[in-house]
């Protein structure tokens, strides 16, 4: 049995005291891939922006709401799971200056200046590639794109230090089917699945199972 650390959901940046920016994403990959991996018989703990769906009973659900919290709560708990599985869909950006009130109109455009937030799971890629032999955690990444899928998917898997890549396309966000490429290091296209989010998540966990986890036992 492995300890799993699912991210999910989005995370909000607020600009003032009650506006964000924020993304469309739902929670449903998250929560269909810790009931995957509860079903495999896996510890899951998932750290979640806001989300409306429920997470399985048998997960351990830590909420957080920016990306700057999903940071540190998930290098938290990194630290005590085997591999991590980033499906979070965290905002990239974030206001440089955030209003201690909220803005009024002023018949004028409103100019926002963002800055980049820090990449999570690149962070945790990094760090686990630190780790001594003996322990070997693993990083599964998703790359959500709209266009070059395939080559945008292989860039992040290197860039981040992933040990796989799921990709898939923005029609994913909000849905409740997915249709997901999962890509290795080499290059490879080690399988392909689409249909409910709940089918697709099990045949993601399978794969990870087999060439990630048992791997370690």
């Amino acid at each position: 049995m492995a300890k799993i650390l699912i991210t999910s959901g989005p995370t909000r940046q607020y600009i003032d005291p009650v506006r964000y920016l924020t993304n469309a994403s739902s929670g449903r990959m998250g929560a269909a891939l810790a009931t995957a991996a509860l079903e495999l018989g896996h510890e899951v703990v998932i750290v979640s922006g806001p989300v409306e769906v429920d997470y399985p009973p048998g997960a351990t659900v830590v909420p957080i709401t920016s990306t700057e919290e999903l940071m540190e709560v998930a290098r938290e708990q990194f630290a005590s799971c085997d591999g991590l599985i980033g499906a979070a869909a965290p905002c990239d950006y974030r206001p440089e200056r955030v209003s201690d009130q909220k803005i009024s109109k002023t018949g004028e455009p409103l100019l926002l200046e963002l800055v980049e937030t820090d990449d999570v799971v690149a962070t945790l890629g990094a760090e686990k590639d630190l780790d001594p032999e003996e322990k070997r955690r693993w990083v599964v990444g998703f790359a959500l794109e709209t266009e070059d899928h395939r080559l945008r998917a292989l860039a992040k898997l290197e860039r981040k230090h992933c040990d796989l890549m799921v990709s898939n396309g923005v029609e994913a966000m909000n849905a409740l089917e997915n249709s997901v490429e999962i890509l290795c290091p080499e290059g490879e296209v080690l399988a392909e699945f689409a249909g409910s989010k709940t089918d697709v998540a099990r045949g993601v966990l399978r794969l990870v199972d087999e060439r990630l986890i048992r791997r370690n036992r």
